[in-house]
């Protein structure tokens, strides 16, 4: 897993084989951050990564500046790497929370000015996440939220839908 632009240009993290996540592709990675140029000022965003996995989002957003970075994650083998990573790094801006996603949806009271969520494809829940995402106010004004999915779903009937990009087997749905 690399970075692909920023400050961390170029850092490479190797994955443990025994991790069940997979860091997003760097083709998918660097197509979508070119995409949300255009929607977010990495220098004043708050960001917040919803199932980390790898924490390869993470490291990007820290990476272009972002003030800070919180990632959810449920996994404490992938939670180790993510925090392990960012020591690497040496950067402040981050705040791991271990824990499940749907709880911190129900708890989190802070607005972020980005919302990135890459759940398991196979989520039973995935195609409730935007309208949890929504009603718990997670995003500050006009903010934003990427949702990463596989190609069965379809998003473009929600209210807040803007936008879907597809990379590869790679799809992106973004709500305001």
């Amino acid at each position: 897993m690399r970075v692909i632009t920023g400050k961390y240009k170029g850092r490479h993290f190797d994955i443990p084989r025994t991790f069940k996540a997979r860091p997003t592709t760097d083709f998918a990675k660097e197509n979508i951050f070119n995409v949300l140029n255009a929607y977010v000022d990495y220098d004043t965003a708050r960001a917040l990564d919803l199932f980390a996995g790898t924490g390869s989002i993470s490291l990007e957003l820290l990476s272009r500046g972002c003030p800070q970075v919180v990632s959810v994650e449920l996994d404490k083998d992938h939670a180790r790497f993510i925090q392990q990573c960012v020591q690497k790094l040496g950067d402040t801006a981050h705040v791991l929370i271990r824990g499940d996603v749907f709880r911190f949806l129900k708890s989190s009271k802070q607005p972020f000015d980005l919302v990135f969520a890459d759940p398991p494809y196979q989520l039973p829940d995935l195609q409730k996440l935007p309208d949890l995402v929504f009603s718990a106010d997670l995003l500050a004004p006009d903010g934003l939220f990427v949702l990463e999915h596989g190609r069965q779903n379809d998003f473009s009937a929600h209210p807040h839908f803007v936008e879907h990009r597809a990379y590869g087997s790679v799809n992106f749905s973004l709500f305001k």
